[in-house]
This record gives structure tokens, sequence and C-alpha cells, in this order.
């Protein structure tokens, strides 16, 4: 694995909680509106630039684009925005109630990418690869990294402990009371060797991101006749994380009706797929379990292991999708059928008990999380995971170390 510092285009130290954002992905546009309204630093004015045109602007016009361009230039022009003197890295920590991870900053090869040195387990939308590609390439950088993982290294795990023990460049608290926290990293060419001996990574969160910044870096060589590869649009933002510290959070599911039948039919179509309890607990205690919220009732539903499955069969994600989603609730494609609804784990059960209760949703699925071990597998198996099969929190902000492509 191939790993390069950089000069950051990053915020002065005492705009850093007001300038980082939350991901664009996590937020719509009146979402974003509202957390920026009041807060000209936000980098929501870069990643969702169609809050500062006019109302019902088409997110995708080119409008956008140039807005978002300007934006950031503004944002640099006015000295929020400074730029590292020297190439560097850093180490990002970030905290959530009784949870910390910590991760390298630092930019990755597109070649890896390519090669699949740094693997892949979703297929991306078109729509949403072209949106951001045309972002990453009117800004002329990436703002928003790659959530990266890598199987344990004690000696990483030892530099980085060292380097934490320093006082950080960057220590706020987000409006989610999730606490990030920057060191920069000087020994970048040590972390860079010991890196090299990283054979894979995997992407965890950050598949649209990579896949455009991987097409910007492609059409640059194209277009360049003197490239040399050393440009830095052959280096996208990334951070990387040992899988330990990692914490999957489950995505659950919501279906608006039970595809013509009654409870009591479709609940008896369950009890032949499944073992059920009633009165389960709303969230499963461990793999094979999926808890079932349908007429104000929790139902445990579980099945034995398949020893003879292959990585993604066994997910439980995919059990419930060929047993339940598909033939019984009429979900062939939960990428575009418009009738089920995905819910972040950080929201809680009792999200899927309000939208079947007072949303007019049928039933909602209570799905233990995937693990890492499940997500590397599967991409070491060259296979492909389900759609909206793992919710990482926390998540990265925006805008906090930018990588310039020149």
């Amino acid at each position: 694995m191939r790993i390069h510092a950089y000069r950051a285009l990053r915020p002065r130290p005492d705009l850093a909680a007001k300038v980082a954002s939350a991901p664009y992905d996590t937020l719509d546009t009146a979402e974003a509106a509202e957390l920026a309204k009041d807060n000209p630093m936000s980098f929501l004015h870069v990643n969702h630039s169609e809050i500062d045109l006019p109302a019902g602007t088409d997110p995708y016009s080119a409008a956008v684009y140039d807005k978002a361009a300007a934006n950031l230039k503004a944002f640099a022009d006015n000295g929020w925005l400074v730029r590292e003197d020297r190439p560097l890295m850093y180490l990002y920590s970030q905290t959530m109630g009784d949870h910390t991870q910590t991760g390298l900053v630092a930019c990755c090869h597109i070649d890896d990418y390519v090669h699949n040195v740094i693997k892949k387990h979703e297929l991306t939308r078109k729509d949403k690869e072209d949106d951001r590609t045309r972002h990453t390439a009117a800004l002329n950088a990436n703002i928003g990294p790659v959530f990266i993982a890598y199987r344990d290294v004690p000696a990483i795990d030892a530099l980085f402990a060292e380097i934490a023990k320093g006082a950080p460049m960057y220590d706020f608290v987000d409006e989610l009371d999730v606490r990030h926290r920057v060191w920069p990293v000087e020994k970048t060419a040590e972390v860079a060797e010991l890196f090299a001996g990283v054979e894979s990574a995997y992407i965890a969160d950050g598949h649209h991101r990579s896949a455009s910044a991987v097409r910007v870096g492609t059409e640059r060589r194209a277009a360049n006749p003197n490239h040399t590869g050393d440009e830095e649009y052959n280096w996208f933002l990334a951070v990387i994380f040992p899988s330990s510290q990692l914490k999957i959070l489950p995505y659950n599911r919501a279906v608006k009706d039970l595809n013509g039948l009654s409870p009591d039919a479709f609940l008896a179509e369950i009890r032949k797929r499944f073992d059920v309890t009633e009165g389960a607990d709303p969230s499963p205690s461990e793999p094979r379990r999926v808890s079932m919220y349908l007429g104000g009732k929790w139902y445990g539903l579980s099945w034995p292991e398949d020893p003879a499955a292959d990585p993604v069969h066994r997910l439980d994600v995919s059990t419930l999708q060929e047993r339940v989603l598909a033939p019984l609730l009429g979900i062939d494609d939960p990428r575009t059928n418009p009738r089920i609804k995905f819910i972040g784990g950080i929201r809680g059960t009792g999200e899927l008990v309000r939208l079947v209760d007072e949303k007019g949703y049928a039933v909602a699925f209570s799905m233990y999380p995937t693990t890492l071990d499940q997500l590397m597998a599967i991409a070491d198996a060259g296979q492909i995971m389900p759609p909206k099969s793992t919710w990482f929190e926390p998540k990265l902000r925006t805008g906090l170390l930018n990588h310039e492509l020149d």
C-alpha cells in the first residue's frame, strides 16, 4: 500500500469547529441549509453549495459546481483556510460516547484502487459518482476523505500512540457531540514505510468519493502530455484506520406495505421461513437474528448457520432479502424500490417503532450489525455486499484537511 504526505489546505485552528462539516451524503439540501444558515464558514457552503443559490436550483447544474469552487476560493481568500508550508500526514482521532477511533490522514494512490490493493465491497451509482466527479474536478481538490480500514499492525499502533501523547493541533466537539482531535505527523517517511507492508486495505465508507477521485486522476493523466506520475492528481484523500477500532452500527429496514398480504398472512409466511419468538428484544444480540416490528409487537426471527454459504449469503441482510423482502414483500431491487426505507443504527430502534406506529409503514426490521471481518472477507473474495449493509459511526468531517490536486 502506497501513502503520500501532502500540503493540506486546512482551517485555522481557532476556526476548525466552525469550518469542518458533516459529509455531503448524510444531509439533504434543507438539512444542510439549516445547519449552515448562521455560519458562513461552514464547509456545507462548499459541499452543498446549492444552499447559496436560488431555491429549487438543480443540485446537478453547472451553477452548483461553479458556486462550490467560488466558495472554496473565498474560504482561502478570507484566511479561513491556510495552506500547510510542507507535506505532512496527520493523526485523526474521533470520540463518540465511550468509543474512540484513531486513523492516519494521508493520500492513497489511484493505482492501488485500480489494482485492488484498496478493495471495494459496494457498487456505485452512476448519478452519484458523476456528481462527485464533477464536484472534485471543479474544486480541484478532495475535500471529503475516503474511510479506509486495514488489519492492525502493532508497529503502526505503537507509533500512533506515541504521536497522540502530544498536544493536538485541532481539538473540538461537533454538533453531534463527537470530539475530533488532529495531530501533525512529521515522520512521514517512516509511516509510509510501515504502510508499504500492508498488503490490502478496505474501503469502509466512501465508495463514490474514491471512484470519483480515481476518475478525475485518470482523466487528468490522459489530458496531460507531460504526465510524470508525480502529480497530486495521482493521489486521493483518505483516513486509514486499524480495523479493530472501527464500530459498525446496524442498517435497519422498514417497508411501507405488506405487498397485498394481511398481517396474519404475512406472519404465517414468516413462521414458515424462521424460528419465531414473540416479545423479542428490539435489538438482536447475535448474528442470524433479526427483530421484526409488526402490528405493535416485536418478533424475533432466527435461523441456523449454513456452513456451505459464501461470505455474501452468510450476511443477515442477505438472508432477510432472499427470504422476506424479495419473495414476500416484492422488494426485488432494494437500491431503487421506493417502498423500502433504510435507517442507520445511530437513530435507534425507536425510529422503527415511530415509522410503523406513526408514519404508515407496515413492518420494520432491526438488524444485527455486519462485522469488519465479514466486510473484509467479502472484499477479499471479490464479491459485492448487498446495499445498505453497514453504517459506520462516527462520520469523518469534511473540509478539515483538504487535498489539492495540483
